[in-house]
């Protein structure tokens, strides 16, 4: 921000204000979008790329690396027997990874309810609904993620793994989904 502002001290600011004031200022909105998309993407490059699918895998345990699980989720998409599954991983405030099916306890039958990361929320693409990254995995009923919780994967020092046969019982809640 410092060296735009430092190009249009001066000289240059008194006249662009003149002319911006006689009705000819049709760039200073423009000027002030470039620099708000400048400060967005940067913002968002701080913060890591969001939304990363990665490489799908078919009909066998899902294995997480917890070492590549951050605070931007991370969406493991399986094919079971047919029917494309998807897991979110994402490590939550309090440094624990957490797991859940990509899809909402609501909207599943509707095919959208399946989520976005968007800033440090995941948003849900049916409802609009939004939840904190330390709900992931622990808070079930309502509009919120279906939980993956210890009980149904084993976890090691280096990876979280998902039974196959886990995935499979959950083929009903991805039957409509269709991730877009």
């Amino acid at each position: 921000m410092e060296l735009i502002l430092s190009h249009w001290r001066g000289e240059r600011m008194k006249h662009f204000l003149y002319d911006f004031g006689r009705g000819g200022g049709r760039v200073f909105p423009v000027l002030l979008l470039a620099a708000g998309s400048l400060f967005a993407q940067s913002g968002q490059q701080a913060a890591g790329k969001l939304n990363v699918v990665k490489s799908a895998i078919s009909d066998s345990d899902l294995v997480i690396e917890i070492a590549e699980v951050t605070e931007n989720a991370l969406f493991y998409p399986v094919d079971v027997e047919g029917t494309r599954l998807e897991v979110l991983a994402v490590k939550a405030p309090d440094g624990t990874v957490r797991t859940a099916f990509n899809t909402c306890q609501v909207c599943y039958a509707s095919g959208r309810g399946f989520y976005k990361q968007q800033g440090t929320v995941l948003v849900c693409q049916n409802c609009g609904n939004r939840f904190r990254m330390s709900q992931v995995g622990v808070r079930s009923g309502g509009c919120n993620p279906v939980p993956i919780g210890a009980a149904y994967r084993t976890e090691t020092e280096a990876n979280i793994t998902i039974s196959k046969s886990f995935l499979k019982e959950a083929k009903v809640i991805f039957a409509r989904w269709r991730r877009s």
